[in-house]
Protein backbone atom coordinates (compact mmCIF):
# COMPACT_ATOMS: atom_id res chain seq x y z
CA UNK A 1 0.00 0.00 0.00
CA UNK A 2 1.68 3.59 -1.07
CA UNK A 3 1.21 6.16 1.82
CA UNK A 4 -1.24 8.88 1.66
CA UNK A 5 -0.80 12.95 1.65
CA UNK A 6 -3.15 13.12 4.05
CA UNK A 7 -3.56 11.46 7.61
CA UNK A 8 -6.57 9.74 7.29
CA UNK A 9 -6.99 9.69 11.29
CA UNK A 10 -8.77 12.14 12.44
CA UNK A 11 -8.57 13.65 16.07
CA UNK A 12 -11.05 12.72 18.12
CA UNK A 13 -14.61 14.26 18.40
CA UNK A 14 -14.31 15.66 14.77
CA UNK A 15 -16.42 13.98 11.51
CA UNK A 16 -14.84 13.54 8.69
CA UNK A 17 -16.43 13.35 5.29
CA UNK A 18 -19.36 15.14 6.09
CA UNK A 19 -21.11 17.60 3.76
CA UNK A 20 -24.75 17.97 2.59
CA UNK A 21 -23.90 15.27 -0.34
CA UNK A 22 -25.32 12.18 1.16
CA UNK A 23 -26.14 8.81 -1.24
CA UNK A 24 -29.30 6.45 -0.59
CA UNK A 25 -28.33 5.21 2.25
CA UNK A 26 -27.69 7.99 4.25
CA UNK A 27 -23.72 8.24 4.27
CA UNK A 28 -21.72 10.65 2.77
CA UNK A 29 -20.68 10.61 -0.72
CA UNK A 30 -17.14 8.10 -0.26
CA UNK A 31 -15.87 8.46 -3.56
CA UNK A 32 -16.09 12.06 -4.18
CA UNK A 33 -13.47 12.80 -0.92
CA UNK A 34 -11.47 9.77 -0.95
CA UNK A 35 -7.80 9.30 0.46
CA UNK A 36 -5.22 7.80 -0.88
CA UNK A 37 -5.47 4.33 -3.12
CA UNK A 38 -9.24 2.92 -3.09
CA UNK A 39 -8.26 -0.10 -1.49
CA UNK A 40 -7.54 1.89 1.66
CA UNK A 41 -10.92 3.27 1.87
CA UNK A 42 -12.10 5.82 3.94
CA UNK A 43 -13.79 6.53 7.14
CA UNK A 44 -17.00 8.14 8.23
CA UNK A 45 -16.61 8.76 11.91
CA UNK A 46 -19.21 8.30 13.86
CA UNK A 47 -19.27 9.93 17.53
CA UNK A 48 -16.31 7.58 18.76
CA UNK A 49 -14.29 10.13 21.04
CA UNK A 50 -12.62 8.15 23.31
CA UNK A 51 -8.82 7.91 23.58
CA UNK A 52 -6.87 5.16 21.92
CA UNK A 53 -4.58 4.68 24.65
CA UNK A 54 -3.94 0.83 24.96
CA UNK A 55 -0.78 -0.49 24.01
CA UNK A 56 -0.72 -3.41 21.89
CA UNK A 57 1.31 -4.91 25.12
CA UNK A 58 -1.96 -4.26 27.40
CA UNK A 59 -4.56 -5.54 25.08
CA UNK A 60 -2.94 -8.89 24.50
CA UNK A 61 -1.87 -9.78 28.11
CA UNK A 62 -5.07 -8.46 28.70
CA UNK A 63 -6.66 -10.80 26.33
CA UNK A 64 -4.51 -13.96 27.25
CA UNK A 65 -5.51 -13.63 31.27
CA UNK A 66 -7.30 -10.40 31.83
CA UNK A 67 -10.82 -12.17 31.56
CA UNK A 68 -9.74 -15.32 33.80
CA UNK A 69 -11.13 -14.99 37.42
CA UNK A 70 -14.27 -16.54 39.56
CA UNK A 71 -15.43 -18.90 37.61
CA UNK A 72 -12.41 -20.83 36.54
CA UNK A 73 -10.70 -20.45 40.09
CA UNK A 74 -14.23 -20.68 41.98
CA UNK A 75 -16.68 -22.05 39.64
CA UNK A 76 -15.29 -25.31 38.95
CA UNK A 77 -15.12 -26.59 42.10
CA UNK A 78 -19.11 -26.64 42.22
CA UNK A 79 -18.96 -28.26 39.27
CA UNK A 80 -16.80 -31.04 39.74
CA UNK A 81 -19.04 -32.08 43.09
CA UNK A 82 -21.81 -31.84 40.77
CA UNK A 83 -21.05 -33.44 37.90
CA UNK A 84 -17.72 -35.08 38.44
CA UNK A 85 -14.19 -34.57 36.90
CA UNK A 86 -15.18 -36.45 32.93
CA UNK A 87 -18.37 -33.94 32.44
CA UNK A 88 -16.20 -31.47 33.90
CA UNK A 89 -13.64 -31.33 30.98
CA UNK A 90 -15.80 -32.55 28.49
CA UNK A 91 -18.54 -29.34 28.57
CA UNK A 92 -15.35 -26.75 29.07
CA UNK A 93 -13.91 -28.30 26.08
CA UNK A 94 -17.56 -27.94 24.12
CA UNK A 95 -17.90 -24.34 25.72
CA UNK A 96 -14.52 -23.85 24.35
CA UNK A 97 -14.72 -24.67 20.87
CA UNK A 98 -17.77 -22.25 20.90
CA UNK A 99 -16.06 -19.60 22.48
CA UNK A 100 -12.76 -20.21 19.58
CA UNK A 101 -15.52 -20.11 16.75
CA UNK A 102 -17.20 -16.83 18.10
CA UNK A 103 -13.68 -15.07 18.90
CA UNK A 104 -12.98 -15.82 15.21
CA UNK A 105 -15.81 -14.26 13.63
CA UNK A 106 -15.91 -11.43 16.33
CA UNK A 107 -12.18 -10.51 15.30
CA UNK A 108 -13.31 -9.97 12.33
CA UNK A 109 -15.96 -7.48 12.33
CA UNK A 110 -13.25 -6.21 15.17
CA UNK A 111 -10.70 -5.46 13.13
CA UNK A 112 -13.01 -4.05 9.91
CA UNK A 113 -15.22 -1.59 12.27
CA UNK A 114 -13.15 -0.89 15.66
CA UNK A 115 -15.75 0.71 17.79
CA UNK A 116 -16.49 1.00 22.05
CA UNK A 117 -19.82 -0.98 21.86
CA UNK A 118 -18.46 -4.00 19.55
CA UNK A 119 -20.63 -6.57 19.30
CA UNK A 120 -23.74 -4.79 19.77
CA UNK A 121 -23.07 -2.34 17.64
CA UNK A 122 -22.44 -4.20 14.86
CA UNK A 123 -25.67 -6.05 16.37
CA UNK A 124 -27.79 -2.42 15.21
CA UNK A 125 -25.94 -2.07 11.97
CA UNK A 126 -26.21 -5.57 10.38
CA UNK A 127 -29.13 -7.00 11.61
CA UNK A 128 -31.42 -4.88 13.23
CA UNK A 129 -31.38 -1.44 15.36
CA UNK A 130 -33.82 -3.36 17.69
CA UNK A 131 -31.97 -6.27 18.22
CA UNK A 132 -28.75 -4.06 19.06
CA UNK A 133 -30.76 -2.19 21.63
CA UNK A 134 -31.44 -5.41 23.40
CA UNK A 135 -28.30 -7.07 22.94
CA UNK A 136 -26.49 -3.73 24.34
CA UNK A 137 -28.73 -3.58 27.25
CA UNK A 138 -28.59 -6.85 28.03
CA UNK A 139 -24.49 -7.16 27.69
CA UNK A 140 -24.65 -3.81 29.93
CA UNK A 141 -26.44 -5.62 32.85
CA UNK A 142 -24.09 -8.46 32.54
CA UNK A 143 -21.48 -6.65 32.96
CA UNK A 144 -22.72 -4.78 35.61
CA UNK A 145 -23.67 -8.17 37.46
CA UNK A 146 -20.16 -9.36 36.66
CA UNK A 147 -18.91 -6.95 38.85
CA UNK A 148 -20.92 -7.61 41.55
CA UNK A 149 -20.35 -11.53 41.76
CA UNK A 150 -17.23 -10.66 41.71
CA UNK A 151 -17.16 -8.26 44.88
CA UNK A 152 -19.70 -10.83 46.65
CA UNK A 153 -16.90 -13.60 45.28
CA UNK A 154 -14.30 -11.68 47.69
CA UNK A 155 -16.50 -12.30 50.41
CA UNK A 156 -15.98 -16.01 49.78
CA UNK A 157 -12.35 -15.49 49.22
CA UNK A 158 -11.30 -13.41 52.56
CA UNK A 159 -13.49 -15.88 54.81
CA UNK A 160 -10.54 -18.19 54.28
CA UNK A 161 -8.65 -16.14 56.69
CA UNK A 162 -10.77 -13.83 58.70
CA UNK A 163 -14.68 -13.96 60.49
CA UNK A 164 -13.84 -9.99 59.79
CA UNK A 165 -17.08 -8.95 57.85
CA UNK A 166 -15.59 -9.25 54.79
CA UNK A 167 -18.81 -6.84 53.02
CA UNK A 168 -16.30 -4.21 53.82
CA UNK A 169 -13.54 -5.51 52.45
CA UNK A 170 -15.20 -5.91 49.49
CA UNK A 171 -16.94 -2.66 49.42
CA UNK A 172 -13.21 -1.05 49.58
CA UNK A 173 -12.27 -2.91 46.46
CA UNK A 174 -15.41 -1.23 44.99
CA UNK A 175 -14.23 1.94 45.65
CA UNK A 176 -11.00 1.39 44.47
CA UNK A 177 -12.23 -0.24 40.86
CA UNK A 178 -14.51 2.91 40.39
CA UNK A 179 -11.35 5.08 40.67
CA UNK A 180 -8.98 2.80 38.40
CA UNK A 181 -11.35 3.48 36.17
CA UNK A 182 -11.90 7.08 36.67
CA UNK A 183 -8.60 8.54 36.03
CA UNK A 184 -7.35 7.28 32.97
CA UNK A 185 -7.53 4.16 30.67
CA UNK A 186 -4.03 4.16 30.64
CA UNK A 187 -4.59 2.98 34.64
CA UNK A 188 -7.00 0.47 33.50
CA UNK A 189 -4.71 -0.94 30.91
CA UNK A 190 -1.51 -1.11 33.05
CA UNK A 191 -3.32 -2.26 36.42
CA UNK A 192 -5.28 -5.17 34.20
CA UNK A 193 -1.35 -6.33 32.55
CA UNK A 194 -0.06 -6.57 36.13
CA UNK A 195 -2.48 -8.82 36.81
CA UNK A 196 -3.04 -10.79 33.91
CA UNK A 197 0.36 -11.53 33.87
CA UNK A 198 0.66 -12.68 37.21
CA UNK A 199 -2.51 -14.79 36.82
CA UNK A 200 -0.73 -16.28 33.78
CA UNK A 201 2.30 -17.13 36.19
CA UNK A 202 0.41 -18.42 38.76
CA UNK A 203 -1.35 -20.66 36.38
CA UNK A 204 2.06 -22.37 35.50
CA UNK A 205 2.60 -22.59 38.51
CA UNK A 206 -0.32 -24.62 39.14
CA UNK A 207 0.45 -27.19 36.81
CA UNK A 208 3.74 -27.55 37.82
CA UNK A 209 2.09 -27.88 41.30
CA UNK A 210 -0.68 -30.39 39.71
CA UNK A 211 1.90 -32.73 38.28
CA UNK A 212 4.24 -33.14 41.23
CA UNK A 213 1.31 -33.66 43.30
CA UNK A 214 -0.35 -36.27 40.99
CA UNK A 215 3.02 -37.90 40.89
CA UNK A 216 3.22 -38.71 44.53
CA UNK A 217 4.68 -35.33 45.99
CA UNK A 218 1.59 -35.02 48.17
CA UNK A 219 0.24 -35.72 51.88
CA UNK A 220 -0.51 -38.92 51.01
CA UNK A 221 2.74 -39.77 49.50
CA UNK A 222 0.64 -41.69 46.95
CA UNK A 223 0.77 -41.93 43.37
CA UNK A 224 -2.82 -40.50 41.82
CA UNK A 225 -2.90 -40.92 38.57
CA UNK A 226 -6.40 -41.16 37.31
CA UNK A 227 -7.37 -42.62 40.54
CA UNK A 228 -10.26 -40.26 41.15
CA UNK A 229 -12.18 -41.02 38.05
CA UNK A 230 -12.87 -44.52 39.25
CA UNK A 231 -14.13 -43.60 43.11
CA UNK A 232 -17.92 -43.89 43.75
CA UNK A 233 -20.30 -42.09 40.46
CA UNK A 234 -16.99 -40.76 38.94
CA UNK A 235 -16.76 -39.58 35.92
CA UNK A 236 -19.92 -38.53 35.18
CA UNK A 237 -22.03 -37.79 38.67
CA UNK A 238 -25.73 -37.47 38.38
CA UNK A 239 -25.47 -38.39 34.81
CA UNK A 240 -26.81 -35.94 31.97
CA UNK A 241 -28.58 -33.66 34.76
CA UNK A 242 -24.75 -32.79 36.12
CA UNK A 243 -23.11 -32.79 32.75
CA UNK A 244 -25.81 -30.00 31.26
CA UNK A 245 -25.05 -28.04 34.71
CA UNK A 246 -21.59 -27.04 34.20
CA UNK A 247 -22.45 -25.50 30.72
CA UNK A 248 -23.74 -22.29 32.42
CA UNK A 249 -20.79 -22.10 35.11
CA UNK A 250 -17.83 -23.02 31.72
CA UNK A 251 -19.94 -19.82 30.19
CA UNK A 252 -19.50 -17.94 33.34
CA UNK A 253 -15.71 -18.83 33.23
CA UNK A 254 -15.28 -18.18 29.97
CA UNK A 255 -17.63 -14.86 30.02
CA UNK A 256 -15.61 -11.83 28.88
CA UNK A 257 -13.17 -13.22 26.40
CA UNK A 258 -15.42 -11.89 23.61
CA UNK A 259 -15.14 -8.19 25.47
CA UNK A 260 -12.15 -7.90 24.92
CA UNK A 261 -12.99 -6.59 21.19
CA UNK A 262 -14.58 -3.54 23.04
CA UNK A 263 -11.01 -2.82 23.80
CA UNK A 264 -10.76 -2.04 19.75
CA UNK A 265 -12.25 0.91 20.48
CA UNK A 266 -9.44 2.43 22.45
CA UNK A 267 -6.51 0.17 20.80
CA UNK A 268 -3.68 1.76 18.68
CA UNK A 269 -3.46 0.10 15.30
CA UNK A 270 -6.63 -2.13 15.96
CA UNK A 271 -6.38 -3.63 12.29
CA UNK A 272 -3.14 -4.98 13.48
CA UNK A 273 -3.36 -6.03 17.15
CA UNK A 274 -7.09 -7.35 16.95
CA UNK A 275 -6.25 -10.41 14.57
CA UNK A 276 -3.19 -10.98 17.18
CA UNK A 277 -5.74 -11.35 19.62
CA UNK A 278 -7.61 -13.42 18.16
CA UNK A 279 -4.88 -15.89 17.12
CA UNK A 280 -3.82 -16.55 20.93
CA UNK A 281 -7.68 -17.49 21.60
CA UNK A 282 -7.12 -21.12 20.60
CA UNK A 283 -3.93 -21.91 23.10
CA UNK A 284 -5.49 -19.64 26.12
CA UNK A 285 -8.35 -21.78 25.82
CA UNK A 286 -6.25 -25.11 25.43
CA UNK A 287 -3.78 -24.29 28.23
CA UNK A 288 -6.04 -21.97 30.77
CA UNK A 289 -8.94 -23.71 30.74
CA UNK A 290 -9.32 -27.38 29.21
CA UNK A 291 -5.13 -28.34 31.27
CA UNK A 292 -6.65 -26.97 33.97
CA UNK A 293 -9.82 -28.44 34.08
CA UNK A 294 -8.29 -31.93 34.22
CA UNK A 295 -5.52 -31.35 36.66
CA UNK A 296 -8.33 -30.54 38.69
CA UNK A 297 -10.21 -33.55 38.07
CA UNK A 298 -7.12 -35.53 38.57
CA UNK A 299 -5.96 -34.18 41.65
CA UNK A 300 -9.03 -33.70 43.88
CA UNK A 301 -11.71 -36.14 44.08
CA UNK A 302 -15.56 -34.99 43.35
CA UNK A 303 -16.38 -35.66 47.03
CA UNK A 304 -14.54 -33.59 48.41
CA UNK A 305 -16.00 -32.66 51.78
CA UNK A 306 -18.32 -29.61 50.93
CA UNK A 307 -16.61 -28.55 47.61
CA UNK A 308 -19.59 -27.90 46.44
CA UNK A 309 -20.19 -24.90 48.80
CA UNK A 310 -17.90 -22.93 46.72
CA UNK A 311 -16.23 -21.54 49.49
CA UNK A 312 -12.88 -20.41 48.60
CA UNK A 313 -11.08 -22.67 51.26
CA UNK A 314 -12.37 -25.29 49.16
CA UNK A 315 -11.46 -24.09 45.40
CA UNK A 316 -9.79 -26.64 43.58
CA UNK A 317 -6.70 -24.52 43.22
CA UNK A 318 -6.25 -24.00 46.88
CA UNK A 319 -6.64 -27.87 47.89
CA UNK A 320 -3.94 -28.53 45.31
CA UNK A 321 -1.29 -26.49 47.23
CA UNK A 322 -2.41 -27.62 50.67
CA UNK A 323 -1.45 -31.49 49.53
CA UNK A 324 1.74 -30.36 48.64
CA UNK A 325 1.76 -30.30 52.79
CA UNK A 326 1.68 -26.59 53.26
CA UNK A 327 -0.31 -24.27 54.74
CA UNK A 328 1.30 -21.41 53.02
CA UNK A 329 0.94 -22.81 50.14
CA UNK A 330 -2.82 -22.19 50.15
CA UNK A 331 -2.59 -18.78 51.50
CA UNK A 332 -1.00 -18.18 48.47
CA UNK A 333 -2.88 -18.99 46.20
CA UNK A 334 -5.85 -17.64 48.07
CA UNK A 335 -3.76 -14.28 47.99
CA UNK A 336 -3.60 -14.68 43.63
CA UNK A 337 -7.23 -15.36 44.40
CA UNK A 338 -7.60 -12.09 45.37
CA UNK A 339 -6.25 -10.54 42.57
CA UNK A 340 -7.50 -12.64 40.02
CA UNK A 341 -11.42 -11.37 41.13
CA UNK A 342 -10.18 -8.10 41.32
CA UNK A 343 -9.04 -8.17 37.82
CA UNK A 344 -12.08 -9.70 36.17
CA UNK A 345 -13.99 -6.99 38.49
CA UNK A 346 -11.82 -4.77 37.12
CA UNK A 347 -12.69 -5.96 33.09
CA UNK A 348 -15.81 -6.09 33.81
CA UNK A 349 -16.67 -2.35 35.30
CA UNK A 350 -14.19 -1.14 32.16
CA UNK A 351 -16.35 -3.03 29.45
CA UNK A 352 -19.94 -2.04 31.26
CA UNK A 353 -19.10 1.18 31.35
CA UNK A 354 -18.28 1.36 27.75
CA UNK A 355 -20.95 -0.27 26.75
CA UNK A 356 -22.81 2.20 28.50
CA UNK A 357 -21.31 5.32 26.63
CA UNK A 358 -22.60 3.62 23.18
CA UNK A 359 -25.62 2.98 24.59
CA UNK A 360 -25.83 6.94 24.90
CA UNK A 361 -23.96 7.34 21.45
CA UNK A 362 -26.74 5.35 19.76
CA UNK A 363 -29.63 6.96 21.09
CA UNK A 364 -30.86 4.13 23.14
CA UNK A 365 -30.06 5.80 26.75
CA UNK A 366 -29.83 9.58 27.43
CA UNK A 367 -26.70 11.40 26.30
CA UNK A 368 -25.47 12.15 29.85
CA UNK A 369 -23.73 9.09 29.54
CA UNK A 370 -21.86 10.17 26.71
CA UNK A 371 -20.47 13.03 28.93
CA UNK A 372 -16.33 12.63 28.97
CA UNK A 373 -13.68 13.67 31.37
CA UNK A 374 -10.16 15.63 30.21
CA UNK A 375 -9.05 12.32 29.89
CA UNK A 376 -11.83 10.77 27.38
CA UNK A 377 -13.06 8.88 30.27
CA UNK A 378 -17.13 8.40 30.32
CA UNK A 379 -17.51 9.22 34.14
CA UNK A 380 -21.37 9.19 33.88
CA UNK A 381 -21.61 5.80 32.64
CA UNK A 382 -19.05 4.13 34.78
CA UNK A 383 -20.52 5.72 38.44
CA UNK A 384 -24.12 4.56 36.92
CA UNK A 385 -22.76 1.13 36.11
CA UNK A 386 -21.23 0.63 39.38
CA UNK A 387 -23.93 2.04 41.29
CA UNK A 388 -26.28 -1.11 39.73
CA UNK A 389 -23.04 -3.01 40.52
CA UNK A 390 -23.24 -1.82 44.19
CA UNK A 391 -26.78 -2.59 44.66
CA UNK A 392 -26.45 -6.19 43.21
CA UNK A 393 -23.64 -6.89 45.14
CA UNK A 394 -26.30 -5.41 48.50
CA UNK A 395 -28.30 -8.40 48.07
CA UNK A 396 -25.64 -10.71 49.80
CA UNK A 397 -27.86 -10.43 52.94
CA UNK A 398 -29.06 -13.51 51.65
CA UNK A 399 -26.24 -15.46 51.58
CA UNK A 400 -22.92 -14.77 49.60
CA UNK A 401 -22.95 -18.16 48.75
CA UNK A 402 -26.25 -18.33 47.50
CA UNK A 403 -26.12 -14.80 45.84
CA UNK A 404 -23.00 -16.11 43.79
CA UNK A 405 -24.70 -19.17 42.39
CA UNK A 406 -27.59 -17.04 41.43
CA UNK A 407 -25.15 -13.82 39.55
CA UNK A 408 -23.20 -17.12 38.24
CA UNK A 409 -26.23 -18.08 36.35
CA UNK A 410 -26.98 -14.98 35.52
CA UNK A 411 -24.16 -13.89 33.69
CA UNK A 412 -23.42 -17.32 32.25
CA UNK A 413 -26.51 -17.38 29.91
CA UNK A 414 -26.03 -13.59 29.18
CA UNK A 415 -22.72 -14.78 27.94
CA UNK A 416 -23.68 -17.11 25.77
CA UNK A 417 -27.18 -14.82 24.58
CA UNK A 418 -23.76 -12.43 23.62
CA UNK A 419 -22.58 -15.28 21.75
CA UNK A 420 -25.33 -16.67 19.79
CA UNK A 421 -25.58 -12.90 18.74
CA UNK A 422 -22.23 -12.62 17.45
CA UNK A 423 -22.78 -16.11 15.41
CA UNK A 424 -26.14 -14.09 14.02
CA UNK A 425 -24.73 -10.58 13.21
CA UNK A 426 -21.20 -12.61 11.76
CA UNK A 427 -23.22 -14.29 9.32
CA UNK A 428 -25.08 -10.89 7.96
CA UNK A 429 -22.05 -8.96 8.07
CA UNK A 430 -20.37 -11.12 5.81
CA UNK A 431 -22.95 -11.77 3.50
CA UNK A 432 -23.49 -8.01 3.57
CA UNK A 433 -19.88 -7.57 1.93
CA UNK A 434 -20.46 -10.24 -0.64
CA UNK A 435 -23.94 -8.57 -1.59
CA UNK A 436 -22.02 -5.26 -1.70
CA UNK A 437 -18.29 -6.60 -3.03
CA UNK A 438 -16.37 -5.62 -0.19
CA UNK A 439 -15.08 -8.59 1.21
CA UNK A 440 -11.73 -7.87 -0.49
CA UNK A 441 -11.30 -4.46 2.27
CA UNK A 442 -11.20 -7.14 5.16
CA UNK A 443 -7.91 -7.29 6.78
CA UNK A 444 -8.46 -10.15 9.09
CA UNK A 445 -10.81 -12.76 7.40
CA UNK A 446 -12.48 -15.40 9.68
CA UNK A 447 -11.27 -19.17 8.41
CA UNK A 448 -13.96 -20.81 9.53
CA UNK A 449 -17.14 -18.90 7.99
CA UNK A 450 -19.66 -20.33 7.16
CA UNK A 451 -19.86 -23.19 9.30
CA UNK A 452 -17.89 -21.68 12.46
CA UNK A 453 -20.83 -18.37 12.89
CA UNK A 454 -23.63 -21.69 11.90
CA UNK A 455 -22.10 -23.58 14.47
CA UNK A 456 -22.27 -20.89 17.27
CA UNK A 457 -26.14 -20.48 16.84
CA UNK A 458 -27.10 -23.70 16.58
CA UNK A 459 -24.83 -24.98 19.20
CA UNK A 460 -25.55 -22.29 21.67
CA UNK A 461 -29.31 -22.78 21.53
CA UNK A 462 -29.34 -26.08 22.00
CA UNK A 463 -27.26 -25.57 24.87
CA UNK A 464 -29.02 -22.80 26.73
CA UNK A 465 -31.99 -25.01 26.81
CA UNK A 466 -30.81 -27.85 28.15
CA UNK A 467 -28.81 -26.62 31.03
CA UNK A 468 -31.46 -26.11 33.06
CA UNK A 469 -31.97 -29.60 33.24
CA UNK A 470 -31.72 -29.29 36.95
CA UNK A 471 -34.25 -27.08 37.70
CA UNK A 472 -36.96 -29.49 36.66
CA UNK A 473 -35.51 -32.66 39.16
CA UNK A 474 -36.57 -31.55 41.25
CA UNK A 475 -38.39 -28.34 40.66
CA UNK A 476 -36.75 -25.23 41.82
CA UNK A 477 -37.99 -21.54 41.01
CA UNK A 478 -35.08 -20.09 42.07
CA UNK A 479 -33.11 -22.03 39.75
CA UNK A 480 -35.53 -21.77 36.88
CA UNK A 481 -35.62 -18.18 36.93
CA UNK A 482 -31.49 -18.02 37.14
CA UNK A 483 -31.09 -19.94 34.35
CA UNK A 484 -34.11 -18.96 32.15
CA UNK A 485 -35.22 -14.97 32.62
CA UNK A 486 -32.87 -13.83 30.19
CA UNK A 487 -34.53 -15.45 27.63
CA UNK A 488 -37.53 -13.97 28.62
CA UNK A 489 -36.29 -10.37 29.40
CA UNK A 490 -34.20 -9.58 26.19
CA UNK A 491 -36.98 -10.93 23.61
CA UNK A 492 -39.14 -8.44 25.67
CA UNK A 493 -36.47 -5.57 25.22
CA UNK A 494 -36.38 -6.42 21.34
CA UNK A 495 -40.12 -6.25 21.26
CA UNK A 496 -40.27 -2.74 22.90
CA UNK A 497 -37.60 -1.38 20.65
CA UNK A 498 -39.40 -2.65 18.12
CA UNK A 499 -42.65 -1.11 18.42
CA UNK A 500 -41.47 1.96 19.46
CA UNK A 501 -38.67 2.91 16.96
CA UNK A 502 -40.74 0.74 14.15
CA UNK A 503 -37.26 -0.30 13.39
CA UNK A 504 -36.91 -2.42 10.04
CA UNK A 505 -34.48 -5.65 9.52
CA UNK A 506 -31.09 -3.76 7.36
CA UNK A 507 -31.35 -5.08 4.23
CA UNK A 508 -28.11 -6.34 2.51
CA UNK A 509 -27.48 -3.70 0.06
CA UNK A 510 -28.42 -0.75 2.35
CA UNK A 511 -26.09 -2.22 5.36
CA UNK A 512 -23.76 0.61 6.80
CA UNK A 513 -20.26 -1.24 5.87
CA UNK A 514 -18.25 2.22 5.96
CA UNK A 515 -18.58 4.19 8.96
CA UNK A 516 -15.95 4.46 11.20
CA UNK A 517 -14.00 1.56 9.19
CA UNK A 518 -10.47 1.61 10.22
CA UNK A 519 -7.88 2.71 8.05
CA UNK A 520 -3.76 2.65 9.29
CA UNK A 521 -2.10 6.18 9.60
CA UNK A 522 1.37 6.51 7.98
CA UNK A 523 2.55 5.33 11.50
CA UNK A 524 0.51 2.26 11.25
CA UNK A 525 1.68 1.31 7.86
CA UNK A 526 5.09 1.63 8.61
CA UNK A 527 5.42 -0.26 11.67
CA UNK A 528 3.55 -2.93 9.77
CA UNK A 529 5.72 -2.74 6.97
CA UNK A 530 8.94 -3.13 9.35
CA UNK A 531 7.37 -6.53 11.40
CA UNK A 532 6.65 -7.94 8.11
CA UNK A 533 10.25 -7.43 6.89
CA UNK A 534 11.43 -8.99 10.07
CA UNK A 535 12.63 -13.19 9.65
CA UNK A 536 13.61 -15.78 11.78
CA UNK A 537 14.35 -15.27 15.42
CA UNK A 538 14.03 -11.21 14.91
CA UNK A 539 10.46 -11.86 14.17
CA UNK A 540 10.20 -13.98 17.61
CA UNK A 541 11.53 -11.46 19.56
CA UNK A 542 9.48 -8.71 18.18
CA UNK A 543 6.75 -10.70 19.04
CA UNK A 544 7.95 -11.18 22.44
CA UNK A 545 8.78 -7.86 22.94
CA UNK A 546 5.20 -7.21 22.30
CA UNK A 547 3.74 -8.22 25.57
CA UNK A 548 6.95 -6.20 27.67
CA UNK A 549 7.14 -2.89 25.95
Amino acid sequence: MASTSVNPQPSFGSEIGTTDSKNKNGLSNLSERSFGEPEMGYIVKSEDRLSRSLSARQVQMIAIAGVIGTGLFLGTGKSLAEAGPASLLIAYFIIGIVVYLTMNALGEMATYVPVAGSFCTYATRYVDEAFGFALLWNYWFNDAVSTASDLTALQLVFAYWTDFPSWIIALIFWVFLICANLIHVKVYGELEYWLALLKVVTIVIFMIISIVVNAGANTQHEYLGFHYWYIGDAPFVNNFKGFASVFVTASFAYGGTESIAITAGETKNPSRVMPRVVKTVFWRILFFYVLTVLFIGINVPYNYPNLSTGGTALSPFTITFQLVGSKAAGSFMNAVIVTSVISAGNHALFAGTRLLYTLGVEGFAPKIFTVLTPHKVPYVALLATASISGLCFGASFIGTGTLWAWLQNLVGVSNQLAWLSIGVTAIRFRQALNKQGKTHLLKFKNWTYPWGPWIVVVGVTVIILVQGWSAFAPWSVSSFFSYYIELFIMPVMYIFWKIVKRTKFVKLEDMDLDTDRYVETEEDLAEMEYEDSLTGWRRVVNYLKGFVV
